[in-house]
């Protein structure tokens, strides 16, 4: 390995040159072994918590203590209309308008609410396409949705899969396939950001295609939302939907998000499953019979939002925005994941001992670098542990670290190399 790239000078000018260093004090990271903040690259599972978090529950904990159910009509931010901010705050995250977007429940959740109303097959379009390996959260709503239509998920689902000796889908295969099923495609639904190699899949390729075949095209963007650029409106993605505990931190098993195009905003007859809060406002409380959804992403809305779960998001889309959104963390994300790959790299090891299945380009991952660790990959995992580097073990022997760019620093990856070529005696 250059021991220039392990120079602490090195990654200290790095981080003296970083327009978003100042944002690393703005979270709580956990002692390591040591009794020293940890170097932390587990943001693709779980974010950390802005020390701004605490003082956002607070707030809300106080308006409930001394307003009690008057709280959703007064206060500084009355609960009637609190998810209509965070739609606002999260549209530009993922490219979308902000009547295309809902902030509420969980991403299985959401996941199969927009599956009710966006997977409907019909004679012979009943089939639907994804990635193979894709996360067990996508393929077990399928699996259940295909059940649902009383079809064989065995027939219905078709899974995508590398070619021989890769490990990532060429776009060329995808749209390939969507032309290849045609007329029986009834709709593709792909993890915007594949959770196990970290590809960026190009949504609007795809999106193109399964238009062109008639299918409607949807992405699961668990590991993209907050971690790469996203254009869902420009794309011309029908749906879409997101958990924001990852790159969004809004705490373990955090609120999720959910986007719906503007062409189907004033469609009542889209069938969905319906609840009060989705109920055209102005009838709402006439608590009467006959549902007539909100227009927009707000017509999946059940129940009335969850304002404790609210205000941790609210506290962490504040810093994105402060930040200067997510041209300015991509900004720092692609050489900070860049400095990640090149000490990696440098290793110098033979691709049968260890190999970084993440794509080169940077414009095909986010922060996320899944390293394929052939021979001892699991003490590997435990040094870097031992070492106060936090990453994320993956069966069989995948070792995920993303460097996120409003926490991490330069120095944060430097360790990261540091722990790796000690183990590796490089």
């Amino acid at each position: 390995m250059s021991l220039a790239l392990l120079d602490p000078t090195h990654a200290a000018a790095l981080d003296a040159a970083d327009p978003l260093a100042a944002f690393r004090s703005e979270f709580l990271f956990p002692n390591g072994p040591d009794g020293q903040p940890v170097a932390y690259f587990c943001g693709n599972s779980l974010g950390l918590q802005p020390k701004a978090t605490r003082a956002a529950l607070d707030a809300e904990l106080t308006n409930w203590a001394e307003l009690a159910v008057e709280g959703h009509f007064h206060g500084t931010a009355p609960w009637m209309h609190s998810h209509g901010p965070l739609a606002e705050a999260s549209a530009p995250v993922v490219g979308a308008l902000p009547h295309e977007v809902v902030i509420m429940n969980g991403l299985s959740v959401n996941l199969h609410l927009l599956l009710v109303s966006f997977y409907r097959p019909a004679g012979a379009r009943y089939k639907v396409l994804m990635e193979g390996g894709a996360f067990p959260s996508d393929q077990y709503a399928l699996e259940t949705q295909a059940r649902l239509h009383g079809l064989d998920p065995a027939d219905a689902i078709v899974e995508l899969e590398p070619r021989p000796g890769e490990h990532t889908l060429r776009t060329e295969d995808i749209t390939a396939k969507i032309t290849e099923l045609g007329d029986s495609l009834a709709t593709v639904l792909l993890g915007g950001l594949n959770y196990y190699t970290g590809q960026v899949f190009n949504m609007a390729a795809v999106t193109a295609a399964g238009h062109a075949v008639g299918a409607t095209v949807g992405f699961d963007l668990a590991h993209a939302a907050g971690n790469v650029p996203l254009h869902l409106h420009d794309w011309d993605v029908d749906f879409a939907c997101w958990c924001t505990y990852k790159y969004l931190n809004s705490g373990p098993g955090g609120i999720a998000g959910a986007y719906v195009h503007e062409r189907f905003a004033n469609q009542p007859d889209l069938l969905r499953l319906a609840g009060w809060w989705g109920q055209e406002p102005s009838e709402r409380f006439q608590m009467k019979k006959g549902f007539r959804p909100t227009p927009g992403a707000d017509g999946w809305l059940l129940s009335n939002s969850p304002v404790l779960l609210l205000a941790p998001l609210r506290a962490s889309l504040d810093l994105v925005s402060r930040a200067g959104g997510m041209a300015a963390l991509r900004a720092k994300s692609e050489p900070l994941t860049a400095y990640l790959e090149s000490l990696i790299r440098a290793l110098g090891l033979p691709t049968d001992r260890l190999e970084i299945i993440t794509p080169a380009d940077p414009a095909q991952r986010g922060c996320q670098l899944s390293v394929l660790v052939h021979q001892r990959g699991r003490e590997l995992f435990d040094h870097l542990a031992a070492q106060g580097v936090v990453a994320d073990w993956r069966e069989p022997n995948v070792i995920r670290l993303s460097p996120v760019p409003l926490y991490n620093s330069f120095e944060d990856v430097r360790r990261a190399g540091v722990a790796m070529h000690d183990f590796f005696g490089a």
